[in-house]
């Protein structure tokens, strides 16, 4: 995958992609997360290292977020849906369904009104 192909990926609301590539790209930004998250709960509570790792963890949430709105337009817009409905993965009771519909729910077989194919820009 190249840089530009990584930076629609990740950072572009335009297109459609796939509930594959959705859920691993899902996954890639969890498993980052979740590194720092470790070595923070490892830490010794209130020392230097601790807070450190609850810095780097809150830089990397933050970071986040965008790509993880992105991802969701653009796999509510595989099947034909406006990407304001990624709002609801902001809602805590509505998020687990949120993201398991975006995992499961197939896409538009054909094109659609936000890109011919899937896991491509818009054209």
């Amino acid at each position: 995958m190249g840089t530009s192909n990584f930076t629609w990926l990740f950072f572009s609301i335009s297109g459609r992609i796939s509930r594959w590539v959705y859920f691993l790209a899902t996954m890639l930004l969890s498993v980052i997360a979740v590194i720092p998250l470790y070595k923070s709960m490892i830490a010794p509570l209130g020392s230097a290292e601790y807070e450190m790792w609850n810095m780097i963890f809150a830089l990397v949430f933050l970071g986040s977020l965008w790509p993880h709105v992105a991802l969701s337009v653009k796999r509510f817009h595989d099947f034909n849906r406006e990407g304001y409905f990624a709002v609801t993965l902001f809602i805590p009771v509505l998020s687990i369904l949120a993201f398991l519909i975006l995992c499961l729910y197939p896409g538009d077989p054909g094109a659609n009104r936000y890109g011919r194919y899937t896991n491509a820009p818009q054209d």
